[in-house]
């Protein structure tokens, strides 16, 4: 990943990547699980203009083994959160008469 903004990640105290192969769920039943090595984030040597002057970018790396041949991979920051489960979520706190 390239370009991130903060200058300290989560991923320098140890967080690791969010991997879902799709060969490793059918054959394990595990869907998106954190893995990956050799993970770092560092400052990359750009700078971009901004309001309040120049801003330094980061970027993240990691390592990854494909287990399977053939496979699909899906890489994330964070778990996905789809916009149905999203509106389920707030079609159950506007049904809840407390919460509304």
């Amino acid at each position: 990943m390239l370009n991130l903004c903060k200058p300290d990640s989560l991923y320098n105290e140890g967080m690791k990547v969010l991997i879902y192969s799709e060969k490793f769920a059918a054959v394990k039943d595990i869907g998106w699980h954190r893995g990956g090595q050799k993970i770092a984030y560092y400052p990359n040597g750009v700078r971009k203009e901004g309001s309040k002057g120049f801003k330094t970018m980061y970027t993240m790396t990691f390592s990854y083994e494909f287990e399977f041949d053939d496979d699909i991979v899906y890489f994330a920051y964070c778990y996905p959160y789809t916009y149905t489960e999203l509106m389920d979520e707030l079609n159950a706190i506007m049904a809840d008469p407390i919460k509304q």
